[in-house]
C-alpha cells in the first residue's frame, strides 16, 4: 500500500511553482487556511524514507510524519526542481540522506528559524 508525505506551502512555496503544473496540485486543508502537495510514494521508497530517519512514522491516514524539518525543506526543493510530484523528487531527497541527516542533527540542539 503506497504512502503519503503532506508538504505544507507557504506564500513564498507556492510562488516558486507558480504557473507550473504543480500549481494545480496544490490541496487546501481546515477550510482553505492550508495548503499542501500530498505525495504519494511506494512502500520500497517508503520503506527507504521510514529507515534513514529514527522519528518517522506512519499515521493512520497513511501519511508519513514526524521526518526532520531538514527533510521537508528538501523535499521542496526537488519537487520545485523537478516540477513533479512523481519518483524523481524522492530519488532526490533519498540522494541527499546524508545531508538531510546533519542537518537534522542541528535541530536536537535548537529549530531553524523559518525563511519568510
Amino acid at each position: 500500500m503506497a504512502k503519503f508525505v503532506a508538504v505544507f506551502l507557504d506564500d513564498k512555496r507556492i510562488a516558486a511553482v507558480k504557473g507550473s503544473d504543480l500549481e494545480a496540485k496544490i490541496d487546501v486543508m481546515f477550510g482553505g487556511q492550508l495548503s499542501c502537495f500530498n505525495l504519494e510514494m511506494d512502500d520500497a521508497k517508503a520503506k527507504e524514507v521510514m529507515d534513514a530517519f529514527d522519528t518517522a512514522r506512519v499515521d493512520s491516514r497513511g501519511f508519513i510524519t514526524d521526518v526532520p524539518i531538514a527533510f521537508n525543506r528538501v523535499l521542496f526543493e526537488e519537487i520545485a526542481k523537478a516540477k513533479s510530484l512523481g519518483a524523481e523528487a524522492v530519488d532526490g531527497v533519498l540522494a541527499r540522506v546524508e545531508e538531510i541527516k546533519e542537518a537534522a542533527a542541528k535541530e536536537k540542539e535548537f529549530l531553524p528559524c523559518p525563511e519568510f
